[in-house]
């Protein structure tokens, strides 16, 4: 075989870290798990993975999230690439970082806990390895942004909710109060939910009537030029 450029290169590690994100109790939580191996065992550290040699980045991302929560075909996307020189003490590595929302009700419980992994409130993330704690401001501050223009906070609902509960949501995702009357007006006035018969009496005996997002209806909305604002 002939000498290629590539020959004589010096090699390095790509590994793909997953930030994912849930909602439950009226909080935005991040899944982390203790690091197994050194260098920095013990300490608390995204969800990642080395990608493969004849693997995507995107499927080893993809991969990741099922390998510990049993879920696939969720809100995924990338994040960016992080390439600092030294990184990681372990070794030359550059890292694919995706930021993925999940429905908790939906997760493999025994999975995750088989890992050792742990959701914890997005206010109180401890100090985590590398440059992971890096990677999570960047992933919750592009959620702020594209949330603000892309129904992305109905990925982190369960299938069916209440007004109150997406608002509770949107709070939570921007840290800030929204006015309750405005907010019921705008999201109703896209026309983009399915009110269903059903009523959640668990803050009340009258009960809050629930919701469904429609896709299908806001693609239909989008094609026509018509953007999602919250």
């Amino acid at each position: 075989m002939s000498h290629t450029f590539y020959d004589g290169q010096e090699k390095l590690l790509v590994a793909t870290d997953c930030i994912i994100f849930g909602f439950d109790d009226n909080t935005i939580k991040l899944l982390l798990f203790e690091r197994k191996v050194d260098p920095l065992a013990g300490e608390w550290s995204l969800i990642g993975s080395f990608v493969r040699a004849k693997e995507d980045a995107s499927h080893a991302a993809a991969r990741v999230l099922e390998e510990y929560t049993g879920l696939q075909n969720v809100y995924m996307e990338e994040l960016g690439c992080f390439g600092e020189a030294g990184r990681d003490p372990g070794a030359r590595v550059l890292s694919i970082a995706y930021s993925a929302l999940i429905r908790i009700g939906e997760y493999d419980v025994d999975l995750v806990e088989r890992h050792g992994a742990k959701w914890f409130d997005y206010d109180q993330i401890p100090s985590l390895v590398l440059d992971h704690n890096k990677m999570v401001d960047i992933a919750i501050q592009k959620l702020r942004r594209k949330a603000k223009y892309q129904p992305l906070g109905f990925a982190l609902l369960p299938e069916k909710f209440t007004i109150p509960q997406l608002q509770i949501l949107y709070e939570c995702i921007y840290q800030r109060p929204l006015d309750k009357r405005n907010f019921r007006r705008k999201i109703l006035s896209m026309n983009i939910l399915e009110k269903l018969d059903e009523k959640d009496k668990l803050g009340s005996k009258k009960g809050a009537f629930l919701y469904k997002f429609d896709p299908e209806k806001y693609h239909s909305l989008a094609q026509k030029g018509i953007l999602f604002e919250i």
